[in-house]
């Protein structure tokens, strides 16, 4: 079946902004994802999310091996400006990155101003595996109580971000993906501390 760039997408974006006023709320993107008719150099839930996210109003960054092949993908279906990691709107940080990129791109991406801080970056990562299981415990808005979920990344990426994050409104959002098409959305309001074990 081929994707349906309006119901499809659409479909998808209320899940993504379900998944971000609830953070900890594991989304599944397969039922679209798997109307993607072609082959793709990333993870299908990172084009769905290049397809509903870019247009030619922002600019995007692909961290990967494959930076230039995926950068040309995206750029052909979405006509989206490209921009250096402290400038884009959007941040693709893909599964075969280097250890330490993820660090430096929540290291360097823009975290808006007190006037504009939604000039900010929003981070898209690949990661190896996404669950409800008990390694990071998440509070704040949205939250009753608190969630409890995990996240496999390369890079340990809670402190960096909580020091992005500290000085509200200022900060960055970041939507974590795997190959199972599974999503998890931190927006800046959410406080992520390490559970112990």
């Amino acid at each position: 079946m081929k994707l349906d760039l309006v119901h499809d997408i659409q479909t998808a974006y209320r899940k993504l902004l379900d998944s971000m006023s609830r953070p900890g709320w594991i989304t599944d993107l397969s039922e679209e994802a798997n109307n993607l008719d072609t082959d793709t150099i990333c993870l299908p839930a990172s084009l769905l999310l290049a397809l509903m996210l870019l247009d030619t109003e922002v600019s995007f960054k692909v961290v990967s091996e494959r930076e230039a092949q995926v950068t040309h993908l995206f750029n052909q279906l979405t006509y989206a400006k490209t921009a250096e990691t402290d400038q884009a709107d959007y941040i693709f940080v893909l599964s075969d990155s280097a250890p330490g990129d993820l660090a430096h791109a929540l290291e360097t991406a823009k975290i808006g101003d007190l006037i504009d801080p939604h000039h900010s970056a929003t981070l898209i990562v690949e990661t190896d595996g996404i669950s409800s299981d008990a390694e990071f415990k998440l509070t704040g808005p949205g939250i009753k109580d608190a969630a409890l979920v995990q996240v496999k990344t390369k890079d340990d990426w809670m402190e960096i971000r909580a020091e992005r994050n500290a000085e509200y409104p200022l900060g960055l959002d970041l939507i974590f993906i795997d190959a199972g098409h599974r999503l998890l959305c931190l927006p800046r309001t959410t406080q992520v501390r390490k559970e112990e074990r």
